[in-house]
């Protein structure tokens, strides 16, 4: 009798916690294709014929896409049932991953990675979180948000060592080409999960959807632009339209913004005529859920600090392969799989708010750090501290940030909150990318005019010639790609390569110093937050 038990047990165990690692490794592959990219710009550039600011197009869009689309995709999980709707995401994912596989042009490559992917993400993110909020209750939950947590900030991590590997190994096109076996496993596990009834009312709020990926655009385009076209005087024409002096990008963002603006007036009267947003209101009102979900995007503008512009250093300056790229940054990988699921077990003693705003503090700290650890002649054991702390810090804050943002609305709810959730996470990558791929040039940039200006190996006649090149040629100035300086007699291209290397190097400690603002802020956000989770 007590072993019929015992494996009714372990059967009630498998399968009530089997569900999770679906979809946890969902999750794993939409946020690893994030970050994937990441360490291997050099070889794309080199591969594709193209430059730093492409390639931070694909990785933006590809956010951006998300953050369009993911809070659509969680109404019609709402609508029309959300294990529908992580299958079909799944398929579409898998679509997108071959594009990107095959393509050897960074239009195909946006199309497949950024837009494809993006929109399969979009159904599939959403669904993750709102089927575990309607399966998990009480101190389960904390557990399965825990891991899924975890597996959201290792997969982090682990992306760019992965990416890394393959393509220093193999090639680039095998991290998408693995998503097509991971897909499979996905349908094949998705039996296994269980989904509440359908609500009634299936239609779409189509004028939203369209309204706030518009102002999401143009938003993302002016900010990633301005390094092309400069933050408020133009330094060249923009071809479809110019207006005066003044620079395309400030206006592209005017422009997103009172898109936006008339997106949440139309979600407003929609719902108050009794139609179904995309976005309810109300939603805006609790205050628990929108400092919640604030949180999640101000962390991400942070984690781009550490993601994005690490990378670029350890490529562009220290000259490392993208598999030696993705084993620098292996300290802040082990540390996020160990303490993002280990956090859970402090929920009983330690109230979840507090682990959050440790996890921020350790955050701001470990960035502060890396940024006067940063060199151009450090050895990269230096940064084994910095990266081991940002990597608790961020365990941290991701093991509970969504269980305390999702138990704040009823599960009735979780599709639509879950990607309204996910639409701050990818409004905060892509613009985090934008911003900090923006201040990364804009530095260089300036730097680089100043090396020029106090030069004594350049010639007056020269100077004007080259600040006009380099301004010319932005994009490409953080990696020198596309022989930049080739022109330019040896001893000068010498002293310019030189030159490249200290203003990427500012570059980056001016970015870290903007990601631990970014961390900080968010530890301000927190404060709204509640001790604990709300029980239903």
């Amino acid at each position: 009798m007590s072993a019929r038990t015992a494996a009714q047990s372990h059967e009630s165990g498998v399968r009530k916690w089997a569900p999770l690692s679906v979809l946890s490794l969902a999750l794993a592959i939409i946020i690893i294709d994030s970050t994937l990219l990441n360490v291997s710009l050099s070889t794309l550039i080199r591969e594709l014929h193209t430059n730093l600011q492409s390639l931070q197009w694909v990785i933006s869009s590809y956010s951006l896409m998300l953050a369009a689309l993911t809070v659509t995709g969680g109404r019609m999980g709402d609508l029309f049932g959300r294990k529908r709707m992580f299958m079909g995401g799944a398929l579409i994912f898998a679509i997108g991953s071959f594009i990107a596989s095959i393509s050897n042009s960074v239009p195909v490559l946006l199309i497949g990675e950024s837009i494809i992917e993006g929109i399969g993400a979009a159904l599939m993110m959403p669904a993750t979180a709102s089927l575990l909020v309607s399966k998990y209750r009480g101190h389960d939950r904390a557990i399965a948000f825990g891991i899924w947590g975890g597996v959201a900030a290792a997969a982090s991590a682990i992306g760019p060592i992965l990416g890394g590997f393959l393509t220093t190994h193999y090639s680039w096109r095998w991290g998408f080409r693995i998503n097509l076996f991971v897909v499979a496993l996905l349908l094949v596990g998705s039996m296994i999960i269980e989904d509440a009834q359908e609500r009634a009312g299936k239609d779409i709020d189509w004028i939203g959807v369209l309204l706030s990926a518009a102002g999401l655009f143009f938003v993302v385009f002016g900010i990633i632009e301005s390094e092309s076209y400069g933050w408020l005087r133009a330094r060249k024409p923009f071809p479809l339209w110019q207006p005066g002096s003044i620079s395309i990008a400030p206006i592209a963002v005017v422009i997103g913004a009172v898109i936006l603006v008339f997106f949440a007036m139309w979600e407003r009267r929609l719902e108050n005529r009794g139609g179904t947003p995309i976005v309810s209101m109300r939603l805006f009102g609790n205050r628990q859920f929108v400092s919640g979900a604030s949180v999640i995007a101000v962390l991400m503008l942070a984690q781009n600090g550490v993601i994005f512009t690490l990378p670029v250093f350890l490529q562009s300056v220290k000259r490392l392969d993208a598999f030696h790229t993705g084993l620098t940054l292996l300290p802040m990988s082990l540390m996020l799989l160990i303490v993002s699921p280990a956090a859970a077990a402090f929920t009983k003693r330690i109230p979840h708010k507090r682990l959050v705003q440790s996890g921020l503090i350790v955050n701001a700290l470990a960035i502060v750090i890396l940024r006067f650890t940063i060199s151009i002649d450090m050895n990269l054991n230096w940064l084994i501290p910095g990266l081991s702390l940002y990597g608790i810090g961020l365990g941290l804050v991701l093991s509970q940030i969504n269980n305390l943002t999702l138990s704040a609305v009823p599960v009735r709810e979780a599709g639509e909150a879950s990607g309204v959730t996910n639409t701050f996470r990818q409004i905060g990558l892509s613009l985090g990318a934008a911003i900090i791929g923006a201040i990364l040039i804009s530095t260089i940039l300036v730097r680089l005019d100043s090396a020029v200006e106090q030069s004594n190996n350049i010639t007056t006649q020269s100077k004007a010639q080259i600040i006009g090149m380099l301004r010319a040629q932005a994009a490409g100035l953080a990696f020198g790609e596309s022989g930049i300086f080739d022109k330019l007699p040896p001893p000068i291209r010498t002293e310019m390569m030189e030159q490249r290397r200290l203003a990427t190097t500012a570059g980056i400690q001016r970015a870290f110093l903007v990601g631990a603002f970014f961390a900080l802020l968010g530890l301000g956000v927190s404060t709204l937050l509640p001790l604990r989770p709300r029980q239903e």
